[in-house]
């Protein structure tokens, strides 16, 4: 691993306030390289978990695949024996496995095999105790991820399985408060935790106290490494998720690599990298119901009490399909962002909202740049190729103006969209140096939109057939 000495500062050596959790983690040393050099450079600094060679199966632990036997135990018996003997994989073979909180921990490889899913339950009570988590770019004690891993080092989840979070109209996804997912008047919901949350975060009320689960209505995410090291997921199928699909928070090296994610309710983003360093997404496949990859930083006084950007991350030969934006930046993004590189994408579904999204507010603010995109084929949107949008939600009403400069486009091609771009910066917010080079937009109806920003430059860009300038 590269040292990262010199770069251990506040913003590096994570110590969140939690009883017996003052874990750091120590984000690898950022490239000195600019431009696509600097992409080839973190790509090399990012390495696989080093899993020892030791295969544990779940069924010596008392696992019965039958879809009606509880394996929780089983398998976390499993996890925990492999871990004590140095680590190794924790093998599921097919079969239907029934399962709660699965909780990984260091030097495990939790390795499914083709025809085996792990069903989890759609009992809340099977997600406690409270973790420490971060919903919605804010810190709490809430329920466990349906897979979690907190202060790790070396994990993994491969395989060619599925994992299967059981939600629908019924499970988990009516809290979110929407008729069309399955809420009626009556019934519980997030309205009243979300405020109380947020609250809580803007008031630094210390992250202990912020206790939810037991009676919440805040959705567990799918996945969650927290404070982690050397994280792989691999190759598995994800369906039907609470809430976000991968998210990894505060880790350093992670590989998201031939995952298929498949969830189509409320907040199912895809893959959700937030504060994180040194991260590739690659060859997956996203079908989603919220953003397929939304990068994160935290949201507003926590994000800022955090203080940890999002960087060197690159997303490279994927496929996304449906879901609100292709490769979003934001809105909880206040620790900030930078060093993102996008390449050899296609975006193919009929219900997709913009390509590439990048969104804050003068409450969220951050500092978002240097946001690299090639080679990226686009059938259509339903909003825009390029949005750039600081007027999301509260616009202007806060004093925490957001910056972001430095975004290029390079070989992008759209067949079909409203807006070839939206860019609306604020006044007094910087929106600048926005390069798009070698584009072909087709059936472009309703022309471009650019208020608030500073040098645009537009460099052999054609729109419905004519070459144009800002």
């Amino acid at each position: 691993m590269m040292n990262c000495a010199p770069l251990l500062s506040r913003r590096l050596v994570l110590t969140t306030a939690v009883a017996g959790s003052a874990l750091p983690v120590r984000c690898l040393a950022s490239p000195p390289a600019t431009g696509w050099r600097r992409c080839a450079e973190i790509v090399a600094a990012i390495h696989p978990p080093q899993i020892p060679s030791r295969d544990t199966g779940v069924t010596d632990f008392g696992a019965v695949g039958d879809g009606q036997t509880d394996c929780t135990a089983a398998f976390q018996r499993a996890i925990d024996a492999s871990h004590n003997a140095g680590g190794g994989r924790v093998t599921v073979p097919p079969g239907h496995w029934l399962c709660g909180a699965l909780i990984l921990k260091s030097n495990i490889d939790l390795h499914l095999a083709k025809g085996a899913t792990i069903s989890f339950s759609t009992d809340p009570a099977k997600y406690l105790p409270p973790v420490l988590t971060r919903w919605e770019g804010v810190e709490l004690m809430n329920y466990a991820p349906l897979i979690y891993a907190f202060g790790q080092t070396n994990v993994a989840i491969t395989g060619e399985g599925v994992l299967d979070g059981n939600a629908d109209n019924t499970h988990w996804w009516p809290w979110c408060s929407a008729p069309k997912f399955g809420w009626t008047e009556g019934r519980p919901n997030q309205i009243a935790d979300r405020a109380k949350l947020f609250a809580m975060g803007e008031a630094n009320i210390p992250v202990v106290q912020r206790g939810f689960g037991a009676a919440s209505t805040l959705r567990p995410p799918f996945i969650q490494f927290y404070r982690c090291r050397n994280v792989l997921i691999e190759g598995v199928t994800i369906r039907r998720a609470p809430f976000w699909q991968i998210h990894p928070v505060l880790c350093a090296n992670v590989i998201v690599r031939g995952v298929t994610m498949s969830s189509y309710g409320p907040n199912n983003d895809g893959c959700d990298p937030e504060s994180c360093d040194h991260v590739l997404i690659e060859n997956c496949t996203f079908d989603t119901g919220d953003d397929c990859i939304a990068i994160k930083s935290g949201r507003n006084a926590d994000g800022r009490r955090i203080g940890v950007p999002s960087q060197n991350i690159v997303i490279r030969n994927c496929l996304l399909k449906n879901g609100h934006g292709g490769i979003t930046i934001g809105s909880e993004i206040s620790g900030g962002v930078k060093h993102v590189y996008v390449e050899n994408c296609r975006m193919e579904a009929a219900d997709l909202g913009s390509a590439i999204r990048i969104k804050s507010n003068a409450v969220r603010g951050g500092t978002l740049e240097h946001i690299h995109v090639r080679d990226v084929a686009i059938a259509r949107v339903s909003h825009a190729v390029l949005t750039i949008d600081l007027n999301y939600e509260e616009g202007a009403n806060g004093p925490f103006r957001p910056v972001v400069r430095d975004v290029t486009l390079e070989r992008v091609t759209s067949g079909a969209s409203p807006n070839g771009i939206d860019l609306q910066g604020l006044p007094g917010a910087e929106v600048s140096d926005i390069v798009l080079k070698d584009c072909d937009l087709k059936n472009v109806t309703a022309g471009n939109i650019v208020r608030n920003v500073r040098r645009l430059t537009m460099d052999n860009v054609i729109i419905n057939g004519a070459r144009v300038t800002p």
